[in-house]
């Protein structure tokens, strides 16, 4: 008898602890766990495309809000928060200060990501549009990339001395080294909520449920916790 499986679809950011989630759930209830990765929006049209899968995890609930009269997504869990930042190379060589403003500067290579495809784009957009300097900082940009992992990429390669994206990145295993993170004032940064969504559409709820309730419980908040995340008992 074939192993039952779960489909999720998982914004770039959270591939790690939600990874390391599915190993353990694997292992406890003998079931095979596939992760889609890439940008939210991009998830989501592919999940609405296919009909297939069990959950949807976006880089932010305004995901939910955007598409939650499409019908497609269902029950809800509250699995931690994300936080934008500044986020420059190691040893911040170009002195660049907790102010967005800074992405003004002539010395100042800046790479951003797209709105149009991954969370932090769509969150970037957002907290430049509320200072008013967004257009700005898009005209001096390099280039956009769709997502964090390749906004890290482009500090790495030396690409581009500073860039929005989420926190949590700069604490990964592979980032720690390269990057350093810039918090920026949380009435400017304003912390965002990440829920996993069930899809009306899955063919294995049940298991799809005690998914997100593990993933929501303190041994899956100790995951989320050691891959930099805010947990789900954060107030902001």
């Amino acid at each position: 008898m074939s192993k039952k499986e779960l489909l999720i679809y998982c914004g770039i950011t959270m591939v790690k602890p939600i990874s390391d989630i599915a190993k353990n759930f694997e292992h406890t209830h003998n079931i095979k766990i596939t992760i889609s990765r890439g940008g939210s929006e991009d998830l989501y049209q592919s999940a609405k495309a296919s009909q297939k899968g069990d959950i949807y995890f976006p880089g932010s609930i305004s995901y939910r809000k955007k598409y939650f009269e499409e019908g497609l997504l269902e029950d809800t869990t509250h699995v931690g928060w994300n936080q934008s930042a500044l986020v420059v190379k190691k040893g911040n060589p170009k002195n660049v200060n907790a102010d967005p403003h800074e992405l003004l500067r002539k010395d100042i290579n800046v790479i951003i990501c797209n709105p149009d495809s991954g969370s932090i784009g769509k969150e970037t957009k957002k907290l430049l549009d509320k200072l008013g300097i967004f257009k700005s900082v898009f005209n001096k940009s390099i280039y956009l990339t769709t997502d964090s992992h390749n906004l890290n990429q482009a500090i790495n390669n030396g690409e581009a001395d500073a860039t929005i994206n989420w926190r949590a990145t700069g604490f990964f295993e592979e980032n720690k080294n390269i990057v350093d993170v810039i918090d920026l004032d949380p009435s400017i940064a304003i912390p965002k909520k990440l829920i996993l969504n069930l899809f009306t559409f899955s063919k294995n709820k049940d298991l799809a449920k005690t998914f997100m309730i593990y993933a929501a419980s303190e041994e899956g908040q100790k995951i989320f916790r050691q891959h930099g995340f805010l947990d789900n008992k954060f107030k902001p």
